[in-house]
């Protein structure tokens, strides 16, 4: 074979080489992301039945809560229009979760904590694809790392909002940043070479385990040991006091 033919033919091997590897990427990123849709869309539906709302009003928040992270991140890099307004899998991935829970809640709620469960696996989930799909965009490591975090958060936060909640990533304990370790994990491992396989199971899992530590032993960020009203309370009887 003429040394031009098996150049080019080494060329064109490692080229489909990186096309197989590519395709695997893209198929694990979108097993995560509806596999975190199907998840996050179960505890919206838990809560929509836990506030006494319809079916439809159950659907909606399935949608919203198992989409809207997504979306948020595909809007913020440029991935127009957003895969979830795209990929009928994920309207038909939200309403089987949404039916699930309206027709056999009583099973899912045979689980310790369900919403605060399903949200640890969707976080997880999410964060690691929401970061994965960041780098691919062309993001710095820190944006593509903050993105996984968005990506994991939104939805509940959306959810929440909805029903005139206070957002969990507002007062729960370790959630956005559970969600930021994984996401990191994913982009430290993009920069070290290794395959989006390995770091993506490792920043899911440690998510995860960071999240059920969090719920286990109720670690928490500090927070202020006085607020604004208390301390005007506490200035107020020492005014009273020196009258």
């Amino acid at each position: 074979m003429p040394p031009n033919a098996a150049l080019c033919s080494h060329s064109a091997s490692r080229v489909f080489a990186g096309g197989i590897a590519m395709i695997k990427i893209e198929t694990f990123m979108h097993i995560l992301d509806l596999g975190g849709t199907f998840v996050f869309a179960i505890s919206g539906a838990v809560a929509a039945i836990n506030r006494r709302l319809d079916i439809f009003g159950i659907l909606v928040l399935s949608f919203v809560t198992g989409n809207f992270g997504g979306i948020t991140r595909d809007l913020l890099i440029g991935a127009f229009p957003p895969a979830a307004l795209t990929n009928g899998k994920y309207l038909l991935v939200s309403i089987v979760a949404g039916l699930i829970t309206f027709f056999w809640y009583a099973g899912v709620d045979r689980l310790r904590s369900p919403v605060l469960w399903f949200d640890a696996v969707g976080l997880s989930f999410f964060a690691v694809a929401g970061a994965q799909k960041a780098i691919e965009f062309g993001l710095s490591p820190v944006m593509s790392a903050l993105l996984g975090m968005l990506t994991g958060v939104g939805g509940g936060m959306t959810r929440d909002v909805l029903l005139t909640e206070i957002p969990q990533v507002l007062r729960s304990d370790l959630y956005a940043v559970a969600a930021l370790a994984g996401a990191s994990i994913v982009v430290i491992g993009h920069m070290l070479g290794l395959p989006y396989g390995v770091s993506a199971v490792a920043g899911g899992v440690f998510c995860f385990a960071l999240r059920f530590m969090a719920i286990r032993y109720g670690w928490h960020l500090p927070v202020a040991q006085l607020s604004a009203q208390g301390r005007s309370g506490l200035g107020g009887s020492n005014d009273d006091k020196s009258q």
